[in-house]
């Protein structure tokens, strides 16, 4: 099923995943989606990891999920380290193996490197990718966009500019990059609703798990702590397991505003970590998403 359509029909809960460096991992990542199954996500995405490094391990724990699961699935797909006639390659056994969504992005450069440099013969933006899509295949499609910016764009107004070319192109809804102060997510979608943006528009929610993983999280993709949170950052930075409990009662309170405001679903950033989403939806208690017992 299309996740456009599911999103017509319900405000949804969905959780995101990354594959291993290495194949014996892909275990321990299915056990993760497994453990967050009885929480009934509406659809559930895999990420092609840093650079494109682990896209191989993406397709395959895509599809495993889809056929041991039975969750709606959704495949990342970015511009990065592919020749337009590989990316097709991808996208045809995405296909075959019944994969209906597909989330396309540029995508990050490669470890090491500081720009974004297109392979040979390859798309330069995630706009041209998610054209070549809708023209050659039957896919779901979703976009990122970026309430504070994209870290390499000019202004908010040429980001805007990029999402909405982005909509234009064939994308049926927008997964945010994280952020933790909800005025940027509304901000944003006023000015989205002015641009003519006029597709859902999904928060992405990462609950804080570690100090120091979280600084240098926002630092690479432009987003900003609050003050606030940054001081208790300070206060518990020794102590993980405090920064994880901070992490869950911070999302819990920005989730329950955000879903007050009417945001057509969540999205959450599991990082491969299902315990603060876990406690996050039983702290919520949502409709169809309060999980077990």
């Amino acid at each position: 099923m299309r996740i456009k359509e599911i999103l017509d029909d319900t405000r949804t809960i969905s959780c995101e995943f990354f594959p291993p460096r290495t194949e014996d991992g892909i275990p321990a990542v299915i056990r993760a989606v497994e453990r967050l199954k009885p929480y009934s996500p509406d659809f559930v995405s895999v990420t092609y990891g840093a650079g494109g490094s682990t896209r191989a391990f993406t397709e395959q724990i895509t599809t495993e999920i889809k056929d041991q699961n039975d969750l709606e699935v959704m495949a990342h797909l970015t511009c990065v380290g592919q020749a337009k006639e590989e990316i097709h390659q991808v996208l045809e056994r995405l296909d075959e193996a019944g994969i209906e969504n597909v989330i396309a992005l540029r995508g990050d450069p490669p470890q090491g490197d500081t720009e974004f440099v297109p392979a040979e013969n390859g798309f330069s933006h995630a706009s041209e990718l998610i054209e070549h899509i809708r023209g050659n295949f039957d896919f779901g499609i979703a976009a990122a966009c970026y309430p504070e910016g994209h870290v390499e764009s000019k202004s908010l107004d040429t980001d805007l500019e990029y999402a909405r070319l982005k909509v234009e192109k064939g994308a049926e809804f927008l997964i945010t990059q994280l952020f933790y102060d909800n005025e940027d997510f509304f901000d944003f979608t006023r000015r989205a609703e002015k641009a003519g943006i006029d597709v859902p528009v999904v928060p992405g929610v990462l609950p804080i798990l570690n100090a120091a993983q979280i600084r240098r999280f926002t630092s690479l993709c432009g987003a900003r702590i609050p003050h606030a949170l940054d001081e208790q950052l300070d206060r518990y930075a020794d102590d993980d397991r405090a920064v994880r409990d901070l992490g869950v009662e911070y999302a819990t309170r920005q989730v329950e505003e955000l879903w007050a405001s009417g945001v057509p679903g969540i999205h959450f950033y599991v990082l491969n970590r299902s315990y603060s989403v876990s406690r996050i939806l039983n702290n919520l208690g949502l409709p169809g998403h309060a999980g077990p017992e």
